[in-house]
């Protein structure tokens, strides 16, 4: 996402660009991508990153666990996607902005850390972010959640009906008074502003109509792929009616000036030592990705962005020993991480229609009970329990082998119990601590000579009390449904953890933020509010890393706006 951004806005403007892409490149095609499809019919395993062959010269994280080395004490898991596009190509497409107070936790709250900017300085950015993705949604529900927009802004696209599963959910729980220590609060439901293609908004920019994109290719075939409702978004929508950045490439490519150089893995940044600035960056270039057999290079220019995420970032800078002045280099590690639970609806609701989330909660986003527990968002999953229990395969197994089914009888029970499955999904914040890190161990290497990631994670009381209090805000909620709760959660689970007497776990969330955080001074910080490394002045680290805290939004828009951000000032340092 920020590496595309970076590369459209300076090739539009005239500079010369040059992309190292770790992963192999398919063409940019119908076909292309209908290859990563067929991948992922074919895969047994359902994963994130089944679309995608696994590649040991630049492996990507999944939940077996062949490339983070986990420290602890707890388990960060989720899994991003070394492929041109990054990981949005298995994103869910989820885009909401952070809140005004998540960019004060600290001053507002007594938690974590500020921005260096604040929500009103980001707004013209989310605007070319949201323009860039062609989001849709509704700025009417997003302001009663406390988003703050220009007067008269609109979304490019109107936002995407709630699924009929939404709609019975909805229906019956909102309204509902909980209580949250000396809070009152009430629910209350949203559709999710999304990257994905839905119906042109008539009144965006005074009537310019947003024109949606298609296929992602050098020579488009078609436009306007609309979402068909597939429930399969994460990893791939077979229609590319969701947006992943290579359609944001492919408008770089076109401007002539864009060079990418793929199956090239960056293993060092050299610095000057005599400037501080960065003069090279070296690189690992393979055939093929089963062989360590490789050539090394050189990539010399004026300006070098780091836009690999937060996990990557971190690693290659620990790597080049260049561990910052502050000394935060892969310190306050961020992710949200998800609790789940499940239930039967008492009728059936039409589960598996639609993309993956069209509705949730965001009640909980704001208030004054930050100061004790963090904030969180709720999903209502149109993909059944697949998450939480391995379904729908894990239904035909019981179906078969606990309850002796088959023929007309086997087909409609899973019919009756797929189609009444439904999952909340609870995204917890997570503020920054300084343990929560990356760092680099000699004894930890890929297949390519190229340190792995050594991971250690924790999660705080203020975390994990929102983690526990989910599972009773789901109690009530499966009760006013009239629900069969089925949620369990299993003490062999890696992210099995016990608070307060009860058990639970957690799923991670893919949003791995804040290893190169932004601040006012290069003692409290990685890099400036421009997202401009303090030590190296012609070296940007761009993506999620720069984040002080995660709020209880997704993070692609907010990586997005950031990196419109900083290009600008990117511009003003080739030009002078």
């Amino acid at each position: 996402m920020a590496g595309a951004i970076v590369a459209k806005e300076l090739s539009q403007q005239g500079k010369t660009v040059l992309i190292l892409e770790a992963g192999k490149t398919k063409d940019f095609s119908l076909a292309g991508f209908q290859s990563y499809v067929d991948t992922f019919y074919s895969a047994a395993s359902k994963d994130a990153n089944a679309p995608y062959p696994k590649n040991p010269n630049a492996l990507s994280p999944n939940e077996i666990g062949d490339y983070f080395i986990e420290r602890g004490p707890m388990k960060l898991g989720g899994s991003y996607t070394r492929v041109p596009g990054g990981t949005t190509m298995h994103w869910e497409a989820k885009t909401p902005r952070m809140l005004p107070e998540d960019f004060q936790l600290q001053t507002l709250y007594g938690q974590g850390l500020d921005w260096p900017i604040s929500y009103e300085d980001l707004m013209p950015y989310y605007r070319k972010a949201e323009h860039e993705i062609g989001v849709c949604g509704d700025r009417e529900e997003q302001e009663k959640l406390g988003v703050i927009f220009e007067e008269g802004y609109v979304f490019p696209m109107e936002k995407l009906p709630p699924s009929y599963l939404d709609q019975q959910v909805i229906e019956k729980v909102s309204g509902t008074k909980v209580q949250l220590y000396d809070e009152t609060l009430e629910l209350s439901f949203a559709t999710f502003p999304q990257g994905r293609n839905g119906v042109p908004n008539p009144k965006y920019d005074h009537g310019n109509v947003f024109v949606p994109e298609g296929v992602a290719a050098t020579h488009p075939v078609q436009y306007g792929e609309r979402c068909q409702g597939n429930a399969n978004c994460v990893p791939i929508c077979p229609v590319q009616a969701k947006y992943d950045a290579r359609r944001t490439l492919v408008k770089a490519f076109h401007t002539g000036r864009v060079h990418l150089l793929s199956q090239a893995v960056a293993y060092q940044v050299e610095i000057n030592s005599e400037t501080g600035r960065v003069s090279a960056i070296h690189y690992k270039r393979y055939d093929d990705p089963n062989s360590p057999q490789h050539i090394t290079g050189i990539a010399k220019g004026h300006l070098f962005v780091l836009a690999a995420n937060a996990v990557e970032n971190a690693r290659l800078m620990l790597a080049s020993e260049l561990p910052s002045t502050s000394g935060l280099m892969g310190r306050n590690l961020m992710d949200h991480p998800f609790t789940l639970a499940w239930a039967l609806m008492p009728e059936v609701t039409g589960t598996m229609r639609g993309p993956l989330v069209t509705s949730g909660i965001g009640t909980f986003r704001k208030g004054a009970f930050r100061h004790k527990q963090s904030a969180f968002a709720v999903d209502i999953h149109n993909d059944g329990w697949g998450w939480a229990t391995g379904s729908p395969y894990t239904e035909v197994l019981d179906a078969v082998d606990n309850k002796n089914k088959y023929g007309e009888e086997l087909r409609q029970t899973l019919i009756s119990r797929i189609s009444r499955q439904l999952l909340l999904a609870f995204m917890c914040e997570l503020p920054p601590d300084p343990s929560n890190r990356v760092t680099i161990d000699p004894k930890y290497k890929d297949q390519l000579g190229n340190y792995r990631p050594v991971i250690s994670f924790n999660l705080s009381d203020y975390s994990l009390r929102t983690l526990a209090y989910t599972r009773k805000l789901s109690r009530v909620i499966f009760q006013r449904l009239g629900a069969e709760d089925y949620t369990h959660y299993d003490p062999s689970d890696p992210a099995y953890f016990e608070f307060e007497g009860e058990g639970y776990f957690y799923r991670g969330g893919n949003h791995f933020s804040g290893t190169h955080v932004m601040g006012t001074t290069p003692h409290n910080s990685v890099i400036d509010r421009y997202l401009r490394s303090w030590d190296h002045n012609n070296l940007y680290l761009l993506g999620a890393g720069s984040m002080p805290t995660i709020g209880s939004s997704n993070t692609t828009l907010t990586v997005a706006a950031l990196s419109f951000l900083a290009v600008e000032q990117m511009l003003k340092d080739l030009n002078s």
